[in-house]
């Protein structure tokens, strides 16, 4: 009696494992299925660095933006086959994903075009 008993409770624990490793597995193939994510820093009057830039990325890319500075700034498409706009705001983030192959002119409506930068999804 004590042997089946034991038995059980190593079959339970072995089946627990199981079950976790494959959820595990599951969750680790569905986040690399889901694609890849992008950081773009949102400083004092500039997108990724002074002087701005191009930013290169995949579509299904989730670009993420990151107030880093003191001052109120927003992200927006001014050209592009998708438009979207964060709110103004002084810290926190914005996420996008981006499907659509294309360059993309994003700038700060506050700044104007000397807060801009050049997203190109392809």
């Amino acid at each position: 009696m004590v042997a089946i008993t034991k038995l059980k409770r190593l079959t339970l624990a072995g089946l627990s494992v199981l079950v976790m490793a494959t959820t595990a597995g599951g969750l680790l193939a569905s986040a690399a299925s889901a694609g890849s994510s992008k950081s773009v820093r949102v400083g004092d009057n500039y997108f990724v660095r002074p002087g701005g830039a191009t930013v290169s990325v995949r579509r299904g890319t989730i670009v993420t933006w990151h107030w880093a500075g003191l001052a109120a700034h927003n992200v927006t498409v001014r050209r592009g086959p998708v438009r979207f706009r964060s709110k103004t705001q002084t810290r926190g983030t914005y996420s996008r994903r981006l499907t659509k192959a294309s360059v993309y002119t994003i700038y700060c409506t506050i700044h104007g075009p000397a807060m801009s930068f050049k997203l190109r999804v392809r």
